[in-house]
């Protein structure tokens, strides 16, 4: 009883302080809804300092709306809640129609005092060290109290939302960092939630930066997959020895590229490294259809025509940019849950065979370095009773079917379908959507879900034309 007194306590602060709902436009969608500013305790652990969340709502399209909503939770960690409006008109839609969609911007992300390193004026030519000292530099500017950026408070603050709007028991979506954020508040709060979603399961054991292994294979599977399609074979013939040949020459040296600059196309020289070739190859493997690009990508390279691999590595070059992820609230989650875990024998079992080595997943310890917070200790998961969706894509770099079953062991009723032709979060694609919308209506029914076999492959890009018709 004392526990329950101590909560309510310590949400009294934020439940007053919250302002009504007011009109409001984000970008990605051209209709209003609803925003509000709600005041959570910094710590919610002791009084003091208030931290104020921007949290939107977009009301059910039906005026006999249920009154269970579906809250989505971003991945990252460092998304903002508010990056997911555009998909209320696709993925979301027919979950729409009968609830409303409630969007929090996690704190430290988006509108809700978003943790931002802007990106320097040359960030597409800047070296790794000088990337690296950019970061350092505004994580100390900052002056951020980061250890109360973790997974738990972010857990309580979406309690403090739920119980700010009214409602009772809510239903939860979480895309990769969100199904972790989605399993914290589940075990926090178990009377309060009714299903659950997770896409691109986080397993609770699981070490981010440790992520080599699913990495090989899921490019171990593109390559396969392009020796058995007669044409991206015969345009690429030899892939995977290009590819080793690209990697053993740039883990030797840098290979120094004069090319036009990006924005002005002012002559302009850029150093190819062995941690920028490689983390681009990673980043690409997230996206199926991108993914379909890496063959073409990586033979030009090897032909020295680096031109469209650079302009594809600038997409993810930015260790943050103005719209993008929030990479202090990343780094303050990831140093804190994860790197602290990642013992030189779990580094060198993750490392092995893969085309990732240690120094492209220890890169992080040297911006955790700067963020000095402390350790979260890693608990023994408690077991969730709310029924429970996994949905995972096989060709998943980072967050395979494999996580989803680990998971898995530690929910009493839960789901889970695998999308043969997926990569990472498959709610987007072909019949998912309706699954979506049929589960949370019934979560003690199993799915029929046959229809995602048809999702196809998309088709490989040959040349500088793009994909395939």
């Amino acid at each position: 009883m004392r526990s329950v007194l101590v909560l309510a306590a310590l949400l009294a602060p934020a439940l007053a302080l919250a302002q009504p709902g007011k009109d409001c436009h984000l970008p990605g969608t051209e209709e209003s809804l609803r925003c509000m500013r709600l005041n959570v305790p910094l710590d919610h652990h002791a009084r003091g300092a208030t931290l104020s969340l921007h949290v939107a709502v977009a009301p059910a399209l039906r005026e006999s709306a249920r009154r269970d909503p579906l809250f989505l939770l971003a991945g990252g960690p460092g998304e903002a809640g508010s990056d997911l409006v555009p998909l209320l008109n696709t993925t979301f839609r027919k979950v729409r129609a009968t609830r409303d969609i409630v969007l929090i911007d996690q704190r430290g992300t988006g509108l809700s005092g978003k943790l931002d390193c802007k990106p320097g004026k040359n960030v597409e030519t800047a070296t790794e060290d000088e990337l690296l000292a950019e970061t350092r530099a505004c994580i100390k500017g900052l002056n951020t109290r980061f250890n109360l950026y973790t997974t738990e408070q972010a857990a309580r603050d979406i309690e403090a939302v739920r119980a700010a709007l009214g409602y009772g028991r809510i239903n939860l979506w979480g895309g990769s960092y969100g199904s972790r954020l989605a399993q914290a508040y589940a075990r926090l709060y178990p009377g309060s939630v009714r299903a659950m979603v997770l896409d691109g399961v986080a397993a609770p054991d699981q070490v981010v930066p440790a992520g080599a292994r699913d990495a090989q294979s899921a490019l171990d599977a593109l390559f396969q997959q392009c020796a058995d399609d007669t044409v991206c074979a015969s345009a690429f013939p030899t892939l995977r020895t290009e590819f080793a040949a690209l990697a053993a020459r740039l883990a030797k040296a840098p290979a120094t590229l004069h090319l036009p600059d990006p924005r002005t196309a002012e002559p302009s020289k850029v150093e190819m490294t062995s941690m920028r070739f490689l983390g681009t190859v990673h980043n690409i493997l997230y996206s199926q259809a991108d993914s379909r690009r890496l063959p073409f990508l990586i033979h030009s390279a090897y032909r020295d025509r680096w031109q469209p691999f650079i302009a594809r590595s600038n997409v993810s070059r930015d260790f943050a940019s103005d719209a993008g992820p929030a990479m202090p609230l990343h780094l303050a989650v990831v140093c804190a849950e994860d790197f602290p875990r990642l013992t030189p024998q779990l580094l060198e079992e993750d490392t092995r065979g893969s085309f990732l080595g240690a120094p492209q997943i220890l890169r992080i310890g040297k911006m955790c370095e700067a963020m000095q917070v402390p350790a979260v200790p890693y608990r023994q998961p408690a077991v969730i009773d709310a029924p429970v969706l996994l949905l995972s894509g096989a060709l998943d770099p980072v967050t395979p079917p494999r996580r989803a079953e680990a998971a898995r062991q530690f929910m009493k009723s839960s789901q889970h379908l695998v999308v043969k032709n997926g990569g990472h979060i498959v709610s987007p694609l072909g019949c998912m959507p309706r699954l979506l919308r049929a589960f949370l209506d019934q979560p003690a029914v199993p799915l029929k879900a046959e229809c995602l076999n048809e999702i196809p492959a998309p088709t490989f890009q040959l040349n500088s034309a793009g994909p395939q018709p």
